[in-house]
């Protein structure tokens, strides 16, 4: 029986590794997917990564390989987990066939994937040329493949921005990219610095109506001020809009949380099987790499602490309220000196978040919520130790 499981090598996995290694846990296995540890950044190959977790500025492939060569942990690779089990669990599917492997603990850090065009219900014909940030990077990155020379760019988060280096790294040109909402879910002066370092028009204010082209994409029609322009491109990219990638969760024993997709947990990452951990994005959509690593770090002495029994129960109930898509964790213990919450508004929205304790407000503070941005709050752990049920909302 192994100590820690950790499945899914991406910032999360590897830093919770390095971690739990750290404080002295010795049997620790990392398994993933993929032929290569590293997660999503090992095909963004811009500059950016590892600012906040490591202090240095590299390319997405020097840091995921930093990563991997810091956890010093065996890592099986092109290894699928294909169940949980109760008590610590898992089912592998290794290049030798079916295994299954327990441990004390199993860290869930499966991460997230971009909402698929299906998902997002785009209309139009279905020609080449349509796909994720994800997959056209790993293209050109990986692969020295040029899928398009002309797309669209779907969308304005982080991701959206990650592309158009990517773009500029493949000699791709993008002719636009679209954004319904009012403004950019990235932070500004993105756009102002994607029309005038890139040259590509950021058009706010822009649904996409459906996508044309039999074989090929040949063009976008799009909605802007209530008239339908056509804009000529050769190829799609649908960005962000990220889910946790919680499939194993759905056909599991554990719970979910249907607001943000991925596991129910407590104030420790812990969840509804106290042999299993969640970190990184798959508790929710979406973080950076370097906040998810550093989340990833408090978890894992989390885990090292329930390694040695000195985790306490988590009884309170935590629910999203008002105009709050949802709230994480979803159950706390009021241990320490404070708690924080997480979460993201239903829209843009300029309000009031507060936290209530059977009804009455213990704490409160005004917030510019965007969708897609993370908004924080704290609470004296204090004032929250003779409730019952706690809701988060955003008034």
């Amino acid at each position: 029986m192994h100590d820690v499981l950790i499945i899914g090598a991406g910032p999360a996995g590897l830093t919770a590794a390095r971690s739990l290694r750290e404080a002295g846990v010795k049997d620790i296995l990392v398994v993933e997917r993929t032929p290569t540890p590293g997660g999503l950044p090992r095909f963004a190959g811009h500059l950016g990564w590892g600012m906040l977790d490591r202090q240095r500025l590299w390319t997405g492939p020097v840091y995921a390989r930093k990563l991997a060569e810091a956890a010093g942990v065996p890592i099986m690779t092109d290894t699928t987990v294909t169940a949980l089990l109760p008590g610590g669990g898992v089912m592998l599917s290794t290049r030798h066939g079916m295994e299954e492997r327990r441990a004390k603990r199993v860290l869930l850090a499966t991460g997230i994937r971009e909402m698929p065009r299906s998902a997002r219900l785009l209309s139009g014909s279905r020609p080449w040329g349509v796909m994720s940030t994800g997959a056209f990077q790993e293209l050109v990155m990986a692969g020295g493949v040029v899928p398009f020379r002309r797309p669209v760019v779907l969308g304005t988060e982080l991701v959206s921005f990650s592309a158009l280096l990517t773009a500029r790294h493949g000699k791709i040109k993008p002719v636009a990219m679209i954004e319904e909402a009012p403004r950019i879910t990235a932070r500004q002066p993105a756009d102002l610095l994607t029309r005038t370092l890139l040259g590509v028009p950021v058009l706010t204010g822009t649904r996409l109506l459906r996508i044309e082209g039999k074989e090929r994409v040949t063009g976008v029609v799009v909605e802007r001020g209530g008239r339908e322009e056509h804009i000529s491109c050769d190829g799609v990219i649908v960005s962000g809009k990220f889910v946790p990638e919680a499939a194993l969760l759905r056909v599991s024993h554990l719970a979910v949380d249907q607001a943000t997709g991925g596991p129910a947990i407590d104030n420790f990452g812990r969840c509804s099987d106290p042999a299993f951990f969640a970190s990184g994005n798959l508790r929710r959509p979406v973080e950076h790499s370097g906040a998810v690593a550093l989340e990833a770090r408090r978890t894992a002495g989390f885990i090292h602490q329930s390694l040695a029994g000195a985790l306490p129960e988590a009884p309170l109930a935590i629910a999203p309220g008002g105009k709050l898509r949802w709230v994480t964790p979803q159950r706390a213990s009021p241990v320490g000196e404070t708690l924080r919450f997480e979460a993201r508004a239903e829209r843009a929205k300029r309000g009031m978040l507060r936290v209530l304790a059977d009804g009455k407000v213990v704490q409160e503070k005004p917030v510019s919520a965007l969708p897609e941005r993370r908004i924080t709050i704290e609470v004296p752990c204090r004032r929250l130790r003779a409730a019952r049920q706690i809701e988060v909302r955003l008034d």
